[in-house]
């Protein structure tokens, strides 16, 4: 990897033809992580990256190391902060969505092949949405103040828009499907040590 202050971008090709010699961390919530992952891949979703960093500066002092996400935001987000800890990092442009869009397999959990989980982005979709049509309908039989709801939705999308964040997603993020167990997050901890 380059100087660990400017994260690299890997193309799904380009981290095809590396994944052999690649430590994969998706930081996506393991509800994401079980719907279809990298093959190789180990969980540590964002929010859990600091508890990891031990682990993960040693992967990254025996090879290359590949954070990955949905769409590439969260995965940008987790090597900036790998970054200011020194660690350098690469991530997979455009995320597991870009992977899957190329042809490339997601690996699935045998345990979750018949488990339906949902993405963030669709969680937000879903709760922006609901919100949204709530927040309508009690401005229309409530009271129309009531409509500064939906009002208060779309600036907060616009905002996630421009900043490329989401607070409601950080939120939806600390929901109990959405956490790792903590045997989980113990086991892609040992995994990473002995990379």
């Amino acid at each position: 990897m380059t100087h660990p202050s400017t994260p690299l971008s890997l193309g799904p090709e380009q981290a095809r033809t590396r994944l052999h010699e690649l430590t994969v961390i998706d930081v996506r919530t393991p509800a994401e992580y079980a719907s279809g992952h990298l093959p190789g891949a180990v969980n540590i979703p964002l929010d859990h990256v600091r508890r990891a960093l031990p682990e993960i500066r040693h992967a990254a002092e025996r090879g290359d190391v590949l954070v990955v996400c949905a769409s590439g935001a969260r995965s940008e987000n987790a090597c900036k902060l790998l970054a200011e800890e020194g660690i350098a990092t690469a991530t997979l442009a455009d995320g597991t969505g870009a992977w899957a869009a190329e042809g490339h397999d997601l690996h699935t959990p045998a345990a979750c092949a018949t488990r339906s989980a949902w993405s963030m982005e669709r969680q937000v979709r879903f709760t922006a949405g609901t919100l949204v049509l709530l927040g309508l309908a009690v401005g229309l039989l409530v009271h129309p103040a009531l409509l500064l709801i939906p009002a208060g939705m779309a600036g907060g999308l616009v905002f996630s828009a421009l900043t490329n964040t989401c607070g409601m997603a950080a939120v939806l993020g600390r929901l109990p499907h959405n956490r790792p167990r903590a045997a989980d997050l113990d086991a892609a901890l040992t995994v990473l040590r002995t990379r």
